[in-house]
């Protein structure tokens, strides 16, 4: 993927191959029904998913794969057994364009990303 600086999600996922338009187009649907109340924006040239105003998930398509991020640590360990098969490298599950979308594991863990965003932004601040 180019580095655009896309102004929507919908530019993200028109600006790939069609074959890869539907997968994201997939994925996109899967996080938005596991995440309601979240807002879709382009953050770090890439669709982001935020809650309280945080963060929650990203995706990206890629040449042969699409991703998710972050894994966080948690996420990785509450998911090892699903993750198995996949690349996890650096905060981030590469899933490959040759295989369906999972959307039942998509929906789990953008369910998980977002209890641990909630958790961080009901913890007391500390100086």
């Amino acid at each position: 993927m180019a580095k655009i600086d896309f102004k929507s999600v919908d530019a993200h996922i028109a600006a790939q191959p069609e074959a890869v338009q539907e997968i994201l187009a997939c994925v996109r649907s899967t996080i938005r029904k596991a995440m309601p109340g979240a807002e879709e924006v382009i953050s770090h040239k890439i669709p982001t998913y935020t809650l309280h105003g945080r963060p929650v998930l990203y995706f990206a398509g890629w040449k042969r794969h699409y991703s998710l991020y972050p894994a966080s640590n948690g996420l990785v360990a509450a998911f090892k057994g699903e993750l198995a098969p996949f690349e996890v490298n650096k905060g981030t599950i590469h899933f490959p364009l040759s295989q369906p979308v999972l959307v039942t594991l998509i929906d789990d863990i953008a369910k998980f990303r977002a209890k641990e965003i909630a958790g961080k932004a009901a913890a007391p601040k500390r100086c």
